[in-house]
Protein backbone atom coordinates (compact mmCIF):
# COMPACT_ATOMS: atom_id res chain seq x y z
CA UNK A 1 0.00 0.00 0.00
CA UNK A 2 1.04 3.63 -0.74
CA UNK A 3 1.17 6.23 2.52
CA UNK A 4 0.99 9.96 1.89
CA UNK A 5 3.48 10.05 4.81
CA UNK A 6 6.39 8.67 6.43
CA UNK A 7 4.65 8.58 9.69
CA UNK A 8 2.04 6.32 8.16
CA UNK A 9 4.05 4.27 6.60
CA UNK A 10 6.60 3.91 10.06
CA UNK A 11 3.20 2.64 12.11
CA UNK A 12 1.95 0.58 9.40
CA UNK A 13 4.63 -1.61 9.30
CA UNK A 14 7.07 -3.32 11.84
CA UNK A 15 7.03 -0.77 14.36
CA UNK A 16 3.54 -0.62 14.97
CA UNK A 17 3.60 -4.40 15.20
CA UNK A 18 6.20 -3.86 17.94
CA UNK A 19 3.98 -1.52 19.73
CA UNK A 20 1.42 -4.24 20.24
CA UNK A 21 3.87 -5.92 22.22
CA UNK A 22 4.36 -2.96 24.73
CA UNK A 23 1.11 -1.91 25.30
CA UNK A 24 -1.52 -5.37 25.74
CA UNK A 25 -0.64 -5.57 30.31
CA UNK A 26 -3.37 -5.77 32.44
CA UNK A 27 -1.81 -2.99 34.40
CA UNK A 28 -2.49 -0.67 31.49
CA UNK A 29 -5.84 -1.70 31.04
CA UNK A 30 -6.76 -0.56 34.64
CA UNK A 31 -5.15 2.43 34.15
CA UNK A 32 -7.01 3.15 31.00
CA UNK A 33 -10.34 2.20 32.98
CA UNK A 34 -9.46 5.29 35.58
CA UNK A 35 -8.58 7.33 33.26
CA UNK A 36 -11.62 7.24 30.65
CA UNK A 37 -13.64 7.12 33.84
CA UNK A 38 -12.79 10.61 34.68
CA UNK A 39 -12.17 11.74 30.54
CA UNK A 40 -15.87 10.67 30.03
CA UNK A 41 -17.44 11.23 33.17
CA UNK A 42 -19.07 14.53 31.60
CA UNK A 43 -20.32 12.61 28.61
CA UNK A 44 -22.53 10.63 30.88
CA UNK A 45 -23.57 7.38 29.10
CA UNK A 46 -22.31 7.48 25.18
CA UNK A 47 -24.08 5.07 23.26
CA UNK A 48 -21.22 5.34 20.51
CA UNK A 49 -17.73 5.97 19.82
CA UNK A 50 -15.50 5.45 17.40
CA UNK A 51 -11.62 5.97 17.93
CA UNK A 52 -8.95 6.51 15.40
CA UNK A 53 -5.62 4.89 16.23
CA UNK A 54 -6.46 2.03 18.86
CA UNK A 55 -4.01 -0.50 17.65
CA UNK A 56 -4.65 -3.87 19.20
CA UNK A 57 -8.27 -1.95 21.53
CA UNK A 58 -6.60 -1.30 25.11
CA UNK A 59 -8.94 2.11 25.29
CA UNK A 60 -11.70 0.24 23.75
CA UNK A 61 -11.80 -2.36 26.10
CA UNK A 62 -11.81 -0.05 28.88
CA UNK A 63 -14.37 2.02 27.63
CA UNK A 64 -16.74 -1.56 26.63
CA UNK A 65 -16.09 -2.35 30.49
CA UNK A 66 -17.48 0.99 31.66
CA UNK A 67 -20.33 1.01 29.19
CA UNK A 68 -21.53 -2.12 28.01
CA UNK A 69 -23.86 -1.16 25.89
CA UNK A 70 -22.17 0.88 23.80
CA UNK A 71 -21.53 0.70 19.88
CA UNK A 72 -17.95 0.76 19.22
CA UNK A 73 -15.94 1.77 15.89
CA UNK A 74 -12.25 1.84 15.08
CA UNK A 75 -10.47 3.22 12.42
CA UNK A 76 -6.79 1.04 12.42
CA UNK A 77 -3.87 1.58 10.03
CA UNK A 78 -1.65 -1.37 11.21
CA UNK A 79 -2.99 -4.57 9.51
CA UNK A 80 -1.75 -6.66 12.82
CA UNK A 81 -3.34 -4.83 14.58
CA UNK A 82 -6.64 -4.97 13.52
CA UNK A 83 -6.99 -8.32 13.40
CA UNK A 84 -5.91 -8.98 17.04
CA UNK A 85 -8.59 -5.53 17.42
CA UNK A 86 -11.17 -8.21 16.40
CA UNK A 87 -11.63 -9.65 19.82
CA UNK A 88 -13.34 -6.79 21.04
CA UNK A 89 -14.95 -4.98 18.55
CA UNK A 90 -16.61 -6.54 15.06
CA UNK A 91 -14.67 -7.15 11.86
CA UNK A 92 -17.55 -4.81 10.14
CA UNK A 93 -16.53 -2.15 12.91
CA UNK A 94 -13.12 -1.82 11.96
CA UNK A 95 -12.14 0.68 9.37
CA UNK A 96 -8.50 -1.27 8.09
CA UNK A 97 -6.81 2.08 6.38
CA UNK A 98 -4.96 5.49 7.30
CA UNK A 99 -6.75 8.16 8.81
CA UNK A 100 -6.32 10.37 5.91
CA UNK A 101 -8.59 7.79 3.43
CA UNK A 102 -11.08 7.16 6.02
CA UNK A 103 -14.57 8.46 5.34
CA UNK A 104 -16.88 8.22 8.07
CA UNK A 105 -20.26 6.62 7.37
CA UNK A 106 -21.98 7.16 9.79
CA UNK A 107 -21.68 9.55 13.58
CA UNK A 108 -20.83 9.08 16.77
CA UNK A 109 -21.90 10.26 19.83
CA UNK A 110 -18.39 10.66 20.77
CA UNK A 111 -14.68 11.27 18.46
CA UNK A 112 -11.55 9.67 20.12
CA UNK A 113 -7.80 9.80 19.80
CA UNK A 114 -5.57 9.11 22.70
CA UNK A 115 -1.71 9.20 21.35
CA UNK A 116 -2.20 9.71 17.76
CA UNK A 117 -1.95 12.76 17.02
CA UNK A 118 1.65 13.63 18.25
CA UNK A 119 2.32 10.89 15.43
CA UNK A 120 1.11 12.58 12.36
CA UNK A 121 2.68 14.81 9.93
CA UNK A 122 2.22 18.24 10.99
CA UNK A 123 1.17 19.20 7.52
CA UNK A 124 -2.01 16.62 8.17
CA UNK A 125 -3.26 17.01 10.96
CA UNK A 126 -6.08 19.24 9.54
CA UNK A 127 -6.92 16.30 7.35
CA UNK A 128 -7.34 14.86 10.59
CA UNK A 129 -8.86 17.11 12.54
CA UNK A 130 -11.83 17.09 9.55
CA UNK A 131 -12.24 13.21 10.03
CA UNK A 132 -12.32 13.89 13.82
CA UNK A 133 -15.06 16.32 13.33
CA UNK A 134 -17.30 14.79 11.04
CA UNK A 135 -17.24 11.51 12.56
CA UNK A 136 -18.44 13.35 15.73
CA UNK A 137 -22.61 13.75 16.44
CA UNK A 138 -21.79 15.77 19.88
CA UNK A 139 -18.26 14.98 21.82
CA UNK A 140 -14.43 15.01 20.51
CA UNK A 141 -11.93 13.61 23.14
CA UNK A 142 -8.59 14.59 22.65
CA UNK A 143 -5.84 13.01 24.76
CA UNK A 144 -2.23 13.60 23.73
CA UNK A 145 0.47 15.41 24.74
CA UNK A 146 0.70 19.28 25.32
CA UNK A 147 2.41 22.18 24.50
CA UNK A 148 1.46 25.47 24.03
CA UNK A 149 3.84 25.81 20.59
CA UNK A 150 4.78 23.13 17.80
CA UNK A 151 7.56 21.20 19.25
CA UNK A 152 9.26 17.73 17.71
CA UNK A 153 10.79 15.05 19.66
CA UNK A 154 13.24 12.65 18.85
CA UNK A 155 10.74 9.35 19.60
CA UNK A 156 12.52 5.84 20.21
CA UNK A 157 15.80 7.11 18.67
CA UNK A 158 13.50 8.03 15.34
CA UNK A 159 12.91 11.67 13.97
CA UNK A 160 10.37 13.28 12.96
CA UNK A 161 7.93 11.01 14.67
CA UNK A 162 7.26 12.73 17.65
CA UNK A 163 5.18 16.04 17.63
CA UNK A 164 3.73 18.00 20.16
CA UNK A 165 1.24 21.20 20.29
CA UNK A 166 -2.18 22.38 21.13
CA UNK A 167 -4.36 19.81 19.41
CA UNK A 168 -7.37 20.91 21.27
CA UNK A 169 -6.97 24.54 21.01
CA UNK A 170 -5.86 24.26 17.14
CA UNK A 171 -9.50 22.21 16.89
CA UNK A 172 -11.72 24.92 18.73
CA UNK A 173 -10.06 27.61 16.47
CA UNK A 174 -10.98 25.14 13.16
CA UNK A 175 -14.50 24.76 14.21
CA UNK A 176 -15.85 27.71 16.26
CA UNK A 177 -18.55 25.18 17.56
CA UNK A 178 -16.59 23.28 20.05
CA UNK A 179 -16.28 24.52 23.51
CA UNK A 180 -14.12 22.92 26.09
CA UNK A 181 -16.32 21.01 28.70
CA UNK A 182 -13.70 19.45 30.70
CA UNK A 183 -10.14 18.49 30.61
CA UNK A 184 -7.33 16.74 33.21
CA UNK A 185 -3.32 15.32 33.22
CA UNK A 186 -2.67 11.94 34.27
CA UNK A 187 1.04 11.42 34.93
CA UNK A 188 3.32 8.60 34.33
CA UNK A 189 4.79 8.83 37.96
CA UNK A 190 1.24 8.22 39.34
CA UNK A 191 1.77 5.74 41.89
CA UNK A 192 -1.65 3.70 41.44
CA UNK A 193 -2.38 4.41 37.50
CA UNK A 194 0.40 6.58 35.26
CA UNK A 195 -0.75 7.07 31.93
CA UNK A 196 2.13 8.39 29.66
CA UNK A 197 2.17 12.43 30.81
CA UNK A 198 -1.06 12.36 28.76
CA UNK A 199 -3.67 15.74 28.49
CA UNK A 200 -6.98 14.98 27.32
CA UNK A 201 -9.64 17.56 26.60
CA UNK A 202 -13.50 16.92 26.28
CA UNK A 203 -14.76 18.98 23.38
CA UNK A 204 -18.18 19.64 22.93
CA UNK A 205 -20.39 20.68 19.48
CA UNK A 206 -22.82 23.48 20.75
Amino acid sequence: MTYKTEQESFWAGNFGVEYIERNKSAEYLASNLNFFSKALARVGTPDSLIEFGPNIGMNLKAIKLLFPHIDLSAVEINEDAAKILEETISKESISQCSIFDFEPSKKAEVSLIKGVLIHINPDMLDVVYSKLYAASKRYILVCEYYNPAPVTINYRGHDDRLFKRDFAGELMEKYSDLELVDYGFCYKRDPAFPQDDVTWFLLEKK
